[in-house]
C-alpha cells in the first residue's frame, strides 16, 4: 500500500524506481540497516524525508536534480538500505514542517542525524547558527568558521546538506546579494526567505 500511497501506479513501477534509485528491490532490503522514507506535501511541492533511530537523516524536493545521487550516499555512509515506512521522528518533523510553512516555527527541535566529514558537520552546524529572517555570505560563512580563504570548500559542503530548510544553506547567499545556487531551485530559495522576513 506504501506504494500507491507515494504515487506509483503499480506495484512493479514501485519496484522499478526502487531498484533504478536503491539498486534493491524493497524484498531483499532486510540485510542491512534500514532507513525509513516518507513523502510530504507542502507548500512548495513534495519532498521526501529519511530518518534512522537518531532523527532525520534527509529532507529534499522531489524534483531535486541531485535527489537520487543524495539517496544513493545516505544509503551508503549509513550501510542502510532505504524502505518506504514509518518512523517516530516523521509526526514531528511534519508539524513542525506545517508550523514553518504557516510562518509560525521559527526553530525546529526535530532529531536531526547528518553524518559527514568533519569539516561538512561543521558548516552544517554553523548554518543552523544563521537566524531566522537573515541571510549571510559564503565569505561571511567561512569567516565564521575561520576558514576565510575557504569559501569554495564551504559554499561545496552547503550543497552536499541533505536536510534541506531544517539546515538552513538557503539563508547562505553571493557576497553581491544575489541568492546563487540552491539544490531545490532559485525560487524556491526566494520564497522560503520572503516567507522569514514576513514573519520575523
Amino acid at each position: 500500500s506504501t506504494a500507491y500511497d507515494s504515487g506509483y501506479n503499480s506495484l512493479s513501477g514501485f519496484n522499478d524506481a526502487f531498484k533504478t534509485i536503491l539498486g534493491v528491490s524493497p524484498m531483499k532490503s532486510k540485510q542491512q540497516n534500514v532507513i525509513d522514507l516518507t513523502r510530504i506535501e507542502t507548500p512548495l511541492g513534495t519532498m521526501f524525508a529519511c530518518a534512522v533511530e537518531e532523527g532525520i537523516c534527509l529532507l529534499e524536493f522531489s524534483d531535486r536534480k541531485m535527489l537520487e545521487s543524495q539517496f544513493k550516499s545516505l544509503a551508503k555512509r549509513l550501510n542502510g538500505t532505504i524502505i518506504q515506512g514509518a518512523n517516530k521522528h516523521f509526526n514531528l518533523l511534519k508539524k513542525q514542517l506545517a508550523e514553518y510553512f504557516d510562518g509560525k516555527l521559527k526553530r525546529f527541535t526535530v532529531p536531526l542525524f547528518s553524518p559527514g566529514t568533519e569539516f561538512q558537520e561543521s558548516v552544517w552546524k554553523e548554518l543552523q547558527n544563521i537566524p531566522y529572517g537573515k541571510t549571510r555570505s559564503y565569505q561571511e560563512q567561512a569567516n565564521t568558521l575561520q576558514k576565510p580563504k575557504s569559501v569554495r570548500a564551504v559554499a561545496n559542503a552547503n550543497g552536499m546538506n541533505k536536510i534541506s530548510i531544517i539546515i538552513p544553506c538557503h539563508r547562505v547567499i553571493g557576497s553581491d546579494g544575489n541568492l546563487t545556487g540552491y539544490g531545490g531551485g532559485l525560487w524556491r530559495k526566494r520564497w522560503l526567505l520572503e516567507l522569514e522576513r514576513n514573519n520575523s
